[in-house]
């Protein structure tokens, strides 16, 4: 991405000595080191004796004593001891006869804005059959959260087509919103439904961004095929790591994801939406590396800078002073048991501004997508309501839709205690709204798209039941042009 947004110098590479693969670019320094003192193989990071100079994230090839070359990166470098992380399996690999080559460089991507419509693996490699991707530049995957100076308040609504989100949990450009999900929910079919349909209102260009991690081989399957047939492919790239891939690609790829939407954003002047699935695994891969390096545990064998770690993620997101471009975030993590304590949703929560509660109830129900919007939350939802931006009756109607469906969760409780004969005519009224606002409001399916006019209206008519009297979230001006009907 253009540095001046980011606040720091600009990368040089020496062109002569520039190295090919894929779309992945590995620049070599004339002066490359090779050592053949491998102390230690330990899951994905080997142990290397005797090294002088070498750098943190420095990138490193192994050759094997058979002549198979592997690539990795420095993890640590102490004394005359460095720590690789391999970028690929190290299962049947010995230390006799391996030769770890220093190459002087970090580990960069090659973008371009043809990478719109293509699929990549965790490495930046085309797995979509199609030629090579010609870079534009050569960018460092690493980045860089914003600088806060740089930042501008995230505002403007983004259209998931999804009325829970569009309504009652507003999605705004430069915002990092996630999605609280759990073992078994639809958070996959969530994900490729708000990818398809998310749109900007105001003609700006708008891509998405689809980094998925650890993922089994039918979901991999399911996410390429859902872009495919929909036609989302052509405004989106897709990075996919499987469970079957190493371990180590699944920390590069919100990395990389992230890295081509700066790049789109800033330097593009588009607006990015950024979906990375499953966050959970992405922290599995740092807790499987941690332990490989024997560091200190923190929360639930988590290394203790998991937060640190996530935030140089989720902190890339937002819009920068003087750049039309935005990167907007939306990561999808699956909470184990569906505990929200859990150290990863407890810790994004932190970072983030807001979640996207998915519940286990409603998909017992088969409502879908099945979403508490009472767990959920958009803090900057604000910013994007309102006339211009949605309608001028949108801040009210959620704060009303939001008091009834309260109301008639809690109605619900008590029928279940006391019978639905022991209830007045208003808390029934409540009732029916409850029921009805899941099955046809939330409850909109996977398949249908809905503008924002349409999940208001859709909103008003289900407040059409209960009498003025019950509306004190909404003032008589608003009713009198939304629901002229009602009348005090």
């Amino acid at each position: 991405m253009d540095i001046k947004y980011k606040n720091r110098k600009p990368l040089t590479f020496p062109q002569t000595l520039l190295e090919f693969t894929g779309n992945y670019f590995l620049g070599f320094f004339v002066m490359q080191k090779i050592y053949e003192r491998i102390e230690a193989i330990a899951g994905p990071i080997l142990v290397v004796e005797g090294v002088d100079g070498v750098k943190y994230e420095e990138l490193v090839e192994v050759k094997t004593a058979s002549g198979e070359r592997k690539m990795g990166k420095v993890l640590e470098a102490r004394g005359s001891k460095a720590l690789v992380q391999m970028f690929e399996s190290t299962q049947g690999l010995s230390t006799e006869g391996l030769k770890a080559k220093f190459l002087g460089k970090v580990a960069t991507l090659g973008v371009s804005q043809s990478m719109l419509g293509r699929i990549f693996n965790g490495s930046g490699k085309p797995i979509d059959g199609s030629p090579e991707v010609l870079p534009e530049k050569v960018i460092d995957i690493s980045g860089q959260a914003i600088n806060p100076y740089s930042r501008t308040f995230p505002a403007d609504f983004i259209q998931t087509g999804v009325s829970s989100l569009d309504v009652m949990n507003t999605l705004v450009r430069g915002q990092k919103l996630p999605v609280f999900s759990g073992s078994g929910l639809p958070h996959a079919e969530l994900a490729t439904q708000i990818a398809r349909q998310a749109k900007v209102n105001d003609g700006s260009d708008f891509a998405v961004v689809f980094g998925a991690m650890g993922v089994t081989f039918e979901e991999a399957m399911y996410f390429q095929r859902e872009f495919e047939r929909t036609g989302a492919i052509e405004k989106a790239a897709l990075f996919i790591n499987t469970a079957a891939d190493p371990v180590v690609e699944r920390i590069a790829v919100p990395r990389m994801a992230l890295s081509f939407a700066e790049y789109l954003a800033f330097e593009k002047d588009m607006h990015v939406l950024v979906i990375l699935t499953d966050m959970t695994n992405y922290a599995e891969a740092l807790r499987e590396v941690s332990a490989a390096r024997k560091e200190v545990p923190g929360r639930r064998g988590y290394p203790g800078y998991l937060y640190t770690d996530l935030s140089t993620i989720y902190e890339r997101a937002g819009r920068i002073k003087g750049a039309k471009g935005s990167v907007t975030q939306m990561p999808i993590l699956s909470m184990p048991e569906d505990d929200i304590t859990h150290p990863i949703p407890d810790l994004t929560g932190y970072i983030t501004e807001g979640q996207f509660v998915l519940d286990r109830g409603l998909h017992q129900r088969k409502i879908s997508p099945p979403v508490d919007v009472l767990k959920s939350l958009s803090r900057l939802a604000g910013s994007g309501m309102g006339e211009g931006k949605t309608r001028d009756d949108h801040s009210k109607l959620k704060d009303q839709l939001f008091a009834c469906y309260a109301r008639g969760k809690d109605v619900r409780e008590l029928a279940v205690v006391l019978g639905e004969s022991s209830l007045s005519d208003i808390d029934k009224t409540y009732l029916a709204f409850a029921d009805t606002f899941e099955k046809e409001f939330i409850g909109q399916g996977f398949e249908k798209e809905r503008t924002i006019l349409e999940s208001l209206e859709l909103g008003w008519e289900l407040l059409r039941p209960f009498p003025i009297s019950e509306l004190k979230r909404l003032n008589q001006k608003v009713i009198d042009k939304y629901h002229p009907d009602k009348k005090a």
